[in-house]
């Protein structure tokens, strides 16, 4: 399968936030939302970052309660890794698995599609593999009718 079928699955909405924005405000944000990371748009919708909640902890630990004050672009990571709709799962999760990350911007004709998390694309593998393993079981029980 591939990441088209994620972004049908669970829609191609996606929460961000602006780079000017607080902390304080992101983590409202997140909790509304019940996610673990935003995307961090301007106004005409170009990717500045990402937000995660392990950004959020770490500044924190750096500054204390301040962090909360900071501007969204000083905690976000600057360096979101994206993935088009026409890419396997299965290579999709090699790319998070090997870059250590949890979130993938989904872009197509170079605008955003969606956004997909490691959960997500787990989900799809293991919808895919019920799919699988229920086709193997009509072809054996048509192969046992022979």
């Amino acid at each position: 399968m591939y990441v088209a079928a994620v972004i049908k699955r669970k829609g191609s909405d996606v929460v961000s936030i602006a780079p000017e924005r607080t902390i304080a405000e992101a983590v409202d944000l997140l909790t509304e939302n019940g996610i673990g990371a935003v995307l961090v748009l301007d106004s005409t919708g170009n990717i500045h970052g990402i937000l995660s909640e392990r950004d959020i902890v770490n500044g924190l630990s750096m500054h204390g309660a301040d962090a909360l004050i900071q501007r969204v672009d000083v905690l976000m990571a600057r360096d979101v890794q994206r993935c088009s709709p026409h890419d396997a799962i299965a290579d999709v999760m090699k790319v998070m698995t090997e870059r250590r990350t949890r979130h993938l911007a989904v872009m197509e004709n170079d605008k955003l599609a969606g956004l997909i998390s490691i959960g997500d694309v787990v989900k799809q593998r293991l919808i895919d593999m019920d799919l699988e393993v229920e086709m193997l079981r009509g072809y054996m029980s048509l192969r046992a009718d022979l």
